[in-house]
């Protein structure tokens, strides 16, 4: 009975925002299973699995947060064309995330640390209302970033997936940090630094998949040079990209690493 009123408190507690836990060797969730997020248009799921059974939706990305590691594991969203071209937003600070049940790391951890607060779901992906691009302020979509990485290579692969979605007509976005236990960490709750960030991408007609991994760290490399097969990132992850799509072609496009069927 205990367990039954708590629930009730939880679903109550974030009515505007879900929180779902998602067992990776079950089914089993706490309120609502993470193959119940869908596009809304075709019924597919895109999100991966969570090795932390900590998964939480916005209204503009869905995310696993990792409370060791003080941020998410991944941050996932689906992007469309023209959906970033609106300016005039006001640009707020960072805030800790309110629906993060352990508390998302404050802002101060990043204070003089050398490290930016880098978007995982930037903030011009996401400039339809105030309301969306303030999602992307709270810290769950935060990782520690060096500048010249954020501002540089980072910031190249960002306008390229943007591009992208609008010359393949909508695209599926998940992104992230590797989070591995000998990393680097920041401020008074030990926020990881990733050695490597990545993103994986999938066209909504599911016919292409990419994959880059990129070091954490500047480079004027060209962003061909970061690709990686989805298995690849699987094994450093530990994480089930797409694990909805159909196995023929799960397994087709997640063990290349062929870039030549995209845009560069």
């Amino acid at each position: 009975m205990r367990k039954f009123f708590l629930n009730i408190f939880v679903v109550l507690a974030f009515s505007s925002c879900q929180i779902k836990n998602e067992n990776t060797t079950t089914t089993e969730t706490t309120i609502v299973p993470t193959s119940e997020v869908v596009n809304e248009t075709s019924g597919f799921s895109y999100l991966p699995t969570s090795t932390t059974n900590t998964v939480y939706e916005h209204k503009g990305y869905t995310f696993s947060y990792s409370e060791s590691h003080e941020q998410s594991e991944w941050v996932a969203y689906e992007l469309e064309d023209g959906k970033w071209k609106y300016a005039n937003l006001e640009r707020p600070l960072f805030e800790q995330d309110p629906i993060v049940k352990t508390e998302s790391a404050h802002w101060r951890n990043y204070k003089k640390s050398g490290y930016t607060k880098g978007h995982l779901c930037p903030a011009g992906d996401r400039k339809q209302s105030q309301e969306l691009f303030d999602e992307t302020f709270f810290t769950s979509n935060a990782s520690p970033q060096l500048y010249d990485f954020n501002a540089g290579v980072w910031n190249r692969l960002e306008n390229k997936v943007r591009y992208w979605a609008g010359k393949y007509d909508g695209i599926y976005v998940i992104t992230g940090g590797v989070l591995s236990d000998d990393l680097e960490t920041i401020g008074s709750e030990e926020v990881s630094v990733p050695k490597y960030f990545y993103k994986v991408l999938l066209t909504k007609d599911k016919t292409r998949m990419i994959a880059f991994l990129v070091p954490h760290e500047k480079s004027n490399q060209p962003l061909y040079e970061f690709v990686v097969s989805v298995d690849e990132l699987e094994q450093k992850t530990g994480i089930d990209f797409f694990p909805k799509l159909d196995d023929a072609t799960e397994n087709k496009l997640e063990a290349s690493k062929d870039y030549k069927g995209w845009s560069f």
